[in-house]
């Protein structure tokens, strides 16, 4: 019965997956921003239920221009503060590009994508960031720029902070953590090493109570901080908040 549950998830996920494709393809060019956005909160929230995730948010995002920074498990991550927050814009790694279909709806987000193995191409994604920042919009990104096990915080980098620094833009820090009927952090939700979008989906599926809480914590001022301070207090703080 259970691998029977996860096919059924599983199909629901790949149809909704190709639903909001044919959304980003025929609707999104007359839409106004505002609706894109509604859009892309409905999408995210029903995916998690369609892979039979709850989601538990705790705290509210400040409304405005802001930089969300969030401890990374999965590529999960995305679609969980997109639920709360769907005007988020994330940097996230240029491979994402390729993939298929998950490439084309993470693109109709406005993702900033970062080309790591060019060592230039972060200043290019900080002055992106600062210019959207300086405009009214929401950044989110991972400082420690991969995912994690969920029992420990990796190091912050701190250079993702230096476009909220130089425009004196509030960070928010957010704290994401998985749960399921017998793990408080749930070995489904990792995304480690070798595990393929594939793989991570059936684990996902396969899940017994998975549940995806959010946190979302008091906004931090930035504005002419030391900007390693700053990611050892980003981390501290989600730290604390993870437990």
């Amino acid at each position: 019965m259970k691998t029977l549950r996860a096919v059924w998830r599983l199909l629901r996920a790949v149809l909704h997956g190709l639903h909001g494709l044919l959304v980003v393809l025929l609707l999104f060019p007359r839409l106004s921003l505002d609706a894109r956005r509604a859009r892309i909160r409905w999408w995210a929230g029903k995916m998690l239920r369609m892979l039979g995730i709850k989601l538990h948010v705790e705290g509210i995002f400040k409304p405005g221009s802001k930089l969300i920074v969030a401890n990374h498990i999965s590529w999960l991550d995305i679609m969980a503060v997109h639920a709360v927050c769907p005007e988020a814009r994330f940097v996230s790694k240029a491979e994402v590009q390729g993939w298929p279909l998950v490439g084309r709806l993470v693109a109709s987000a406005e993702t900033l994508y970062l080309e790591r193995e060019r060592k230039r191409d972060a200043l290019r994604i900080v002055h992106q960031m600062a210019d959207a920042m300086a405009a009214g919009g929401t950044v989110a990104a991972f400082p420690e720029g991969t995912t994690g096990d969920g029992q420990a915080l990796l190091p912050f980098h701190a250079n993702v902070l230096q476009a909220a620094i130089s425009t004196g833009t509030a960070i928010q820090p957010v704290a994401l953590r998985y749960a399921d009927a017998r793990h408080a952090v749930s070995p489904s939700a990792l995304w480690l090493g070798d595990t393929t979008l594939a793989g991570s989906l059936w684990m996902l599926a396969a899940a017994d109570g998975l549940v995806a809480h959010v946190r979302v914590l008091p906004p931090m001022a930035s504005a002419h901080a030391d900007r390693r301070a700053l990611a050892a207090t980003l981390r501290s703080t989600i730290e604390e908040a993870l437990g």
